[in-house]
């Protein structure tokens, strides 16, 4: 019985240290379930109510120089760099462990590290609470969209009709109220991307949760 636990002991030992070692490339994505907030619950209600895991937010990887810090577009300061571990400390929690999953390009050339290099082009752009296409500011997945392209310089990423509606056909209240303070229409059904739709591409493959 005491050999039993001691290679329990040991295998959860050998786990908990594979997570803590684990290291993303360049270009790899984070895909984040955030704290719950008027935001992060409209988001989901609109894209990603039915997932076992309700992404709302996507950063990029630097790798390099920066390997411990990513890239991110946010309401807490528009396109920003911020550390790995300020990153992992603002998601949501599973089990207390941050709900983030690492995903990265099945394609194993220079894309995603040309992408990542790319992404910090738009450093400093505020956060697009339009959610609007080329309007000089960034939302999370469009800086992803924005930043990979293919080998002959088109958008690597699908876009498709954003859709701000939960699965009643309701408009949730943050988004009628941010609107109405825009004073801007709901941009329902113009071209844009989410990250829970980004997590489902085939393109990406998991590599690593960090839970």
């Amino acid at each position: 019985m005491k050999r039993i636990l001691l290679y329990i002991g040991i295998l959860f030992f050998a786990l908990s240290c594979a997570g803590r070692t684990f290291r993303p490339a360049a270009g790899d994505l984070l895909f984040q379930i955030n704290e719950a907030s008027a935001m992060t619950d409209a988001i989901t209600a609109a894209t990603a109510e039915k997932e076992p895991y309700p992404f709302s937010h996507v950063a990029i990887c630097l790798g390099g120089a920066k390997s411990d810090s990513v890239i991110e577009a946010s309401g807490r300061g528009g396109v920003r760099i911020v550390s790995l571990t300020e990153f992992l400390d603002a998601s949501g929690k599973i089990d207390g462990r941050p709900a983030v999953v690492a995903m990265r390009l099945r394609d194993t050339t220079d894309i995603a590290a040309r992408a990542a290099v790319r992404s910090l082009k738009y450093l400093g752009q505020p956060y697009d609470y339009s959610y609007l296409p080329a309007n000089g500011k960034m939302y999370c997945s469009e800086l992803v969209w924005e930043s990979y392209l293919d080998r002959h310089g088109a958008k690597l990423f699908h876009a498709r009709p954003m859709n701000f509606r939960d699965s009643a056909g309701r408009l949730p209240d943050f988004w009628r109220r941010l609107f109405e303070k825009l004073g801007e229409p709901v941009p329902e059904g113009v071209i844009g991307t989410n990250p829970a739709d980004l997590s489902k591409d085939s393109l990406l493959r998991e590599i690593h949760r960090y839970f």
